[in-house]
């Protein structure tokens, strides 16, 4: 029997229930995400002091492995903006910004870069690499300090916010006429967990309440920003690591598998990159953005100009 879940505004169908939390397909949002939903003074000291050291204490260490093919990622995103933008527009903040090596990508290209990171270990390991940031969350309070962009970066960022639609308003404000947005979130209940849910008999594994709070896809993610005054431009996946789970390879709480899974995933990214077939491998992953597999959802959307208001109004 569905069971429908009711908090404050939000309704929809319950998909998993996680440590006192439900997953539900809201009605409302048009996305699925947790109710009830952490207030952001519930999530600060998690993230301001707890996220890297307790959550993630091997983050830092395993980019630093990873430094090299992480730059491949990133020079490619660098590579979109700068063949949907002009020459000269070349300001960017990453929102969420981490340990500050995206931003230094991007600084050694000639951009102007500037993080916002609430985390006191991120922010201080970027400041060591000679790069602005500002220690605090994006709300509309810290806009004004922050200047106009032309481009926003948010990699696995939107998926902790207990209110995406007003985030994404925050960042419209922020950004120039024209400007970009670059969202990367978690690609959830997409169809090679469902498989893996209904032959392979593992439980929801991604579901992570209350850190991850909302759940989404390539539809709801596109549509979001649609509500929100964006023009979707490019959708592209990544590649599709639970393809592992599906041959065999149970990663699922075993950190030295899913390294190894996760070597082969490199190698095959640079070993294409290397033979001069980067562009055949986007392509491959925006085909399997078409059909809503990959691991990560990654959008690029164009700021709209002032005929989409009212649309947004519609969405308040």
């Amino acid at each position: 029997m569905t069971e429908m879940r009711e908090w404050q505004s939000h309704k929809g169908v319950v998909l998993d229930s996680v440590k006192g939390f439900d997953v539900i397909e809201c009605e409302t949002c048009g996305f699925k995400h947790i109710v009830p939903i952490p207030t952001p003074e519930e999530l600060q000291a998690v993230y301001r002091q707890e996220y890297y050291s307790v959550e993630k204490p091997l983050y830092l260490e395993r980019v630093r492995e990873d430094l090299d093919w992480w730059n491949l990622v990133y020079s490619e995103r660098y590579d979109t903006f700068e063949e949907l933008l002009r020459p000269y527009r070349r300001r960017i903040l990453d929102v969420g910004s981490g340990p500050g090596f995206f931003l230094q990508h991007g600084k050694e290209r000639g951009w102007q870069t500037l993080g916002i990171e609430p985390s006191t270990q991120a922010a201080a390991h970027s400041r060591e690499l000679g790069l602005e940031i500002v220690e605090d969350f994006l709300t509309e309070e810290t806009v004004d300090e922050l200047g106009t962009v032309d481009v926003v970066h948010m990699s696995e960022v939107l998926e902790h916010i207990p209110d995406p639609r007003g985030m994404l308003k925050i960042v419209k404000d922020l950004l120039a006429p024209g400007g970009l947005i670059c969202v990367v979130v978690p690609n959830d209940y997409n169809p090679f967990q469902y498989a893996l849910r209904e032959v392979c008999g593992y439980e929801p594994w991604w579901v992570a309440p209350p850190h991850h709070i909302n759940y989404f896809d390539f539809n709801s993610l596109s549509q979001l920003f649609e509500n929100c005054g964006f023009k979707v431009v490019l959708s592209e996946a990544t590649f599709p690591i639970d393809m592992f789970l599906l041959m065999g390879d149970n990663y699922v709480g075993n950190d030295a598998l899913g390294r190894q899974c996760h070597a082969k995933r490199k190698a095959f990214e640079q070993n294409l990159t290397a033979a001069g077939l980067s562009v055949m491998k986007r392509q491959l992953y925006q085909a399997f953005a078409a059909i809503g597999i990959g691991r990560e959802v990654t959008v690029f959307a164009e700021k709209q100009q002032a005929q989409t208001t009212l649309k947004e109004k519609d969405h308040e």
